[in-house]
């Protein structure tokens, strides 16, 4: 199966779904991803054009922890709007991986990126399957299962399934520790030490699942899509 996960900025992914990634690529999966922003105002010391560069490396680094392949949709943080241009971006991020799943953000979180990459991605799931619609890729091949990951600290999403990833809650963290430019500004921004906010996410989920860590999740449904089958580990 082909796995692709979109987040609006290079650290989303790590924070809320890294787990089940690295649960998907060590079942042999392929993994996908996408960094829809390119991080260029996340720092409090660098320019953007000296940020951007550092995340993107970090962002690589990252996903080559789970030999996963980093994609990017070359949008601004704070800029990500819905148009058809944006939409065209994500439909030929959807195109290059043709996944058989998607996870994304959830449309009620807490960040205009968040939100708006979450829309642009259930607009373009479906449009990136159609042939007649010319981009820089060719369209898709599937219609892929439509996922959503939790939202920051969990506000304002009722979870309908869950992972344990208890085997990847280490490679989780990892993970999250390649993002050293965003360590010191999620302290600083957030008052929270990334490593103890992603264990206490897992810990609270985990004991709603009953296992010591999870990870949230919530489906799109969707015609025609099947809702009978599993595809989460």
């Amino acid at each position: 199966m082909k796995v692709l996960a979109i987040g609006a900025h290079p650290d989303d992914i790590e924070i809320l779904c890294a787990g089940t990634l690295a649960l998907y690529a060590k079942d042999g999966h392929e993994v996908f991803m996408c960094h829809v922003c390119d991080g260029n105002k996340g720092s409090l010391e660098h320019t953007s054009k000296e940020i951007a560069k550092i995340r993107a490396k970090e962002a690589k680094e990252s996903a080559k922890i789970i030999g996963a392949t980093p994609l990017w949709a070359g949008i601004s943080d704070g800029e990500v709007v819905l148009d058809l241009k944006s939409r065209e971006r994500i439909m030929d991020v959807i195109r290059q991986a043709d996944p058989d799943l998607i996870i994304t953000h959830y449309p009620d979180d807490y960040h205009s990126d968040h939100i708006n990459t979450s829309r642009l991605v259930f607009e373009a799931t479906y449009l990136a399957n159609l042939k007649l619609w010319k981009t820089d890729y060719p369209a898709s091949t599937k219609l892929p299962y439509l996922y959503y990951m939790d939202t920051i600290a969990g506000i304002n999403f009722e979870p309908q399934e869950y992972v344990d990833i208890t085997d990847t809650i280490d490679t989780k963290v990892e993970m999250m520790l390649k993002m050293q430019s965003q360590l010191g500004w999620l302290e600083e921004m957030h008052n929270c030490k990334a490593t103890d906010f992603i264990k206490s996410v897992a810990t609270f989920r985990g004991f709603q699942a009953a296992v010591p860590f999870a990870e949230a999740f919530t489906q799109q449904k969707m015609y025609p899509q099947g809702l009978t089958k599993r595809v989460l580990p």
